[in-house]
C-alpha cells in the first residue's frame, strides 16, 4: 500500500491521530477515554506512518527508541503510585494539587501521571511491535 495518495496523506492522518489520542488520554478522569486508549491510537499512528514512509524515516521522527518510551512509561506510572506512600496513605491513592494559573486553577493529579506512564508504556511498546513487523515485511519484498 504505497500509493501516492497515501504517502500524501499519512502525515495528516498521523497528526490528526495524535492529537486526538493525546484528547482521548487527557479527558479519561472524567469521561471514556485514558492512557491505554490514547496509546494505542497513538501506536496505530505510527504504524500508518511506517506504512507509508517506512521504518527509516518514522525512527529518525521518533528520536527516541520506543522501548526507552515504554520503560520512562514504567517509571512514571509506578512513581505516580508511590508518591501516596509519603503521605502516609495506601498505595496509588489518588493526591492532587491545583496549581493557580491566571484567574483559574489547574488541577494535577497523580491519576494524571499514571495515566500518561500508561499511555507511554502502550504507545511504546506497540510501536517498537509494529516497527519490527515492518521491517520483516520490508526485508522481504
Amino acid at each position: 500500500m504505497n500509493t501516492v495518495i497515501f504517502r500524501t496523506l499519512a502525515p495528516l492522518i498521523v497528526a490528526i491521530m495524535l492529537v486526538f489520542s493525546m484528547y482521548i488520554c487527557l479527558r479519561g478522569h472524567n469521561e471514556p477515554g485514558g492512557g491505554f486508549i490514547g496509546g494505542l491510537i497513538a501506536a496505530a499512528s505510527i504504524g500508518v506512518f511506517g506504512m507509508a514512509s517506512g521504518v527509516a524515516t518514522v525512527r529518525r521522527a521518533l528520536r527516541v527508541d520506543p522501548i526507552a518510551i515504554a520503560g520512562f512509561g514504567v517509571v512514571l506510572a509506578g512513581f505516580s503510585g508511590l508518591l501516596s506512600l509519603f503521605t502516609g496513605s495506601p498505595f496509588m491513592t489518588s493526591i492532587w494539587l491545583y496549581v493557580p494559573l491566571g484567574d483559574s486553577n489547574i488541577p494535577l493529579s497523580t491519576p494524571l501521571f499514571f495515566d500518561l506512564g500508561v499511555y507511554c508504556v502502550v504507545f511504546g511498546t506497540l510501536s517498537a511491535i509494529a516497527l519490527s513487523l515492518e521491517s520483516d515485511r520490508e526485508e522481504d519484498l
